[in-house]
């Protein structure tokens, strides 16, 4: 009986694990949460799909900022420097 309900509180639904994996990409979990998680995705594929697929795009779109931000600053480094020429040519 109290297995079942520690248990109970251990095991969330699909709905509430891919919440808690959201969440993780955000923020840090709790030690229930992160168990909760544990228990979840080690049972069900579905969900430990979904985390595999969640960490792969904040990688990708991490990095698709990180570069994007780069190019910004090389394109505005390099406005400076032709507005920089201009002038001198003036």
């Amino acid at each position: 009986m109290l297995f079942k309900r520690i248990l109970g509180k251990m095991v969330n639904s699909c709905k509430k694990t891919t919440e808690l994996i959201d969440k993780k990409c955000i923020t840090s979990l709790s030690i229930k949460e992160r168990m909760q998680l544990y228990f979840h995705t080690s049972m069900c594929k579905t969900c430990s799909s979904y985390e595999r697929q969640s960490k792969f795009l904040d990688k990708a779109v991490s990095k698709f900022f990180r570069n994007a931000s780069k190019s910004n600053a090389d394109s505005s480094e390099e406005r400076k420097r032709k507005i920089i020429e201009k002038i001198k040519k003036s």
